[in-house]
């Protein structure tokens, strides 16, 4: 297959280039799209004053704190979802940066490790290039962990600054005694302990630095070959890796991303998914900034189709499982109603025929579907799991495009990609500009291990030695664990994850990948799980650990309990009926239904349990 063009973008030294660059490009331009009225301090009188519920008097007050910088009141923090969005400009923004960055760099902290510990929120975004961008290495933290791991990773990672949210408080004020290393607590909101300091305060305190005339932050040298950033894989199985990543990995990575990928400067990102998660911060926060784009920070998943339509996204990075939800309410709704039902396949077939035609009569003849996500979103983006094809194929049929990548952690995240412009639903995407991508200890059908080489590949695990030669061969190619084949244009095609492969007597492998796809076109079944258990003659045979749908067995059998012989029989039937489209070796020979859902990454991904 000809390979189209790759699209022109500007070169970039470091991260602080790429900020400077956009702010010289974009200046005015909103760079994010913000609920909170705290911040940043240039936008807290739009948002008084967009507040109804805020008296005059209260209004004064934070009007007057915003000129000076000063804290602003409960009552104005507490504004929230019933503002509109604010916008946050370039300007503003690497202000807010720079600031923050001089303040770290009048307390000492140049070469520190400083975490953040917070749900996505403007601080968030602020905190991540003040300390990256010339003072010391970011450490960012999920915020869904358990206290007892919150305080493992920071000891781990020696960081010296915690700045948290006080979502988080509860967790940090348990833990204080145990993370030896963290001398100084940075809160994002207005302080419950003593000795914090606040967000807003130190900010302040850094932009005066910058009036009286100290550049420090300003003219700090960068590696970009050092380790700048430390992410600690999401760890379903064994202790979490920490992974190293320098500037060069993520410049490399943006660059080569938006050379396969259109990102135009009018595009606004709806940020949903958690920002330590390295797909969502290099992806949906760094990249957008780099182009000249818009982020606009979703308030929760309860909040996304409200949030969709205020901010009129355009782009959205997801997880499959979100992608499919959107489908699936889409294709439900246009269904409930046999007469709707018939004019909407009728609406597909039209469209579909006009389509071949070159007549794209997609937003018109789906004009209410494209008004449930705000109007103008034109791409959905899928990463960290393999997606039904029908579904992206469905999704398109309806004028929204979408598209599915392949990342690792330790590739910053990207290794593969489609385009919007050269696509295989069935495959993870073609390798970026400047990576190589290839297949060892292939099988008799062309499957093997996929490995990665490119500059985007981590410098190693951190403290980990043993595990970073396993992972980098001497030839440094990233071994990434999963299987797969090259096909014949170059597309990567996963198969399936190699430490999940159940080898047969007869010495095949079956990847649990494909039987989960199986059973996951069932309506009744809402999660599974495969896996291989030994048999009493020595073989491996094939067991299905289900999750029925709850919804759609009250529909289909009434109010059942999920573990009933009612629901056991019909997931008999679905059993027999995907194994007889498969060979025998493959066949599911046992499974067990459970009452609750599996345990989950932040991520969305089933914890998979492994033995030691």
């Amino acid at each position: 297959m000809k390979q189209t063009p790759y699209y022109d973008v500007r070169p970039i030294a470091d991260l602080r280039d790429m900020l400077n660059q956009s702010v010289n490009l974009y200046g005015d331009k909103a760079a994010f799209l913000i609920k909170d009225p705290r911040a940043p301090i240039a936008s807290r009188v739009e948002a008084l004053a967009a507040e109804k519920a805020a008296d005059a008097a209260e209004a004064a007050a934070a009007n007057s704190a915003a000129k000076s910088g000063a804290k602003v009141t409960a009552a104005a923090a507490d504004a929230g979802s019933k503002s509109p969005y604010l916008a946050v400009s370039y300007r503003q923004y690497a202000q807010d940066v720079n600031a923050l960055g001089s303040y770290f760099m009048s307390m000492g902290f140049q070469g520190k490790r400083i975490a953040i510990l917070a749900e996505s929120r403007y601080e968030w975004y602020v905190s991540y290039l003040a300390t990256v961008n010339g003072t010391g290495i970011c450490v960012p933290l999920d915020k869904e962990l358990p206290q007892a791991e919150i305080a493992n990773l920071l000891n781990r990672s020696h960081t010296d600054v915690l700045i948290f949210a006080s979502s988080k408080l509860k967790e940090v004020n348990a833990i204080r005694t145990q993370i030896t290393s963290v001398s100084t607590f940075i809160c994002m909101d207005q302080p419950k302990v003593e000795g914090d300091l606040y967000f807003w305060d130190v900010l302040v305190q850094g932009q005066a630095e910058l009036t009286a005339g100290r550049k420090d932050f300003l003219v700090a040298p960068i590696d970009t070959k050092a380790m700048s950033i430390l992410l600690f894989t999401s760890g379903t199985t064994a202790m979490s890796k920490a992974v190293m990543l320098s500037q060069r990995n993520l410049c490399i990575n943006l660059h080569a991303m938006c050379q396969m990928l259109y990102v135009d400067p009018s595009d606004i990102f709806l940020s949903v998914l958690p920002l330590h998660h390295t797909y969502e911060c290099t992806c949906g926060f760094l990249c957008p900034i780099y182009r000249g784009a818009t982020v606009a920070v979703c308030e929760g998943l309860r909040h996304i189709t409200r949030n969709m339509q205020e901010s009129k996204v355009t782009m959205m990075l997801v997880v499959p499982l979100m992608m499919e939800l959107f489908y699936k309410r889409i294709i439900k709704s246009a269904t409930a109603d046999p007469k709707l039902a018939k004019k909407f396949r009728l609406g597909l077939k039209i469209s579909n025929l006009l389509r071949k035609i070159g007549i794209d009569k997609r937003r018109q003849l789906f004009a209410k579907v494209h008004e449930t996500f705000g109007g103008s979103l034109r791409l959905l983006i899928a990463g960290g799991a393999a997606i039904d094809p029908s579904v992206m194929r469905g999704m398109r049929d309806l004028g929204i495009a979408t598209l599915q990548g392949y990342g690792l952690t330790e590739c910053a995240p990207i290794l593969a990609l489609n385009r919007d412009i050269e696509y295989k639903d069935t495959s993870a995407g073609l390798p970026l500009p400047g990576v190589e991508v290839k297949i060892i200890d292939a099988d008799e059908n062309g499957i093997g291990e996929i490995v990665g080489r490119g500059p985007n590949v981590m410098m190693g695990y951190y403290e980990n030695e043993a595990a970073t030669n396993e992972a980098i061969d001497p030839e440094g190619y990233f071994h990434t664990g999963d299987l797969g084949f090259i096909d014949q244009d170059g597309f990567i095609i996963i198969t399936g994850r190699k430490k999940n492969v159940i080898i047969a007597k007869n010495g095949k492998n079956i990847f649990p990948e494909e039987i989960e796809f199986k059973l996951m076109q069932h309506d009744l079944i809402a999660e599974c799980l495969i896996s291989g258990h030994p048999s009493e003659d020595g073989d491996s045979i094939v067991r299905a650990e289900i999750f029925p749908n709850e919804e759609k067995v009250r529909e289909v059998l009434g109010d059942v309990a999920l573990d009933s012989e009612a629901v056991r029989a019909e997931m008999d039937k679905i059993i027999r009926s995907v194994n007889h489209g498969m060979v025998n070796y493959k066949y599911i020979r046992e499974f067990e239904l459970r009452p609750i859902e599996f345990e989950k990454t932040t991520t969305k991904k089933i914890k998979r349990q492994y033995s030691k």
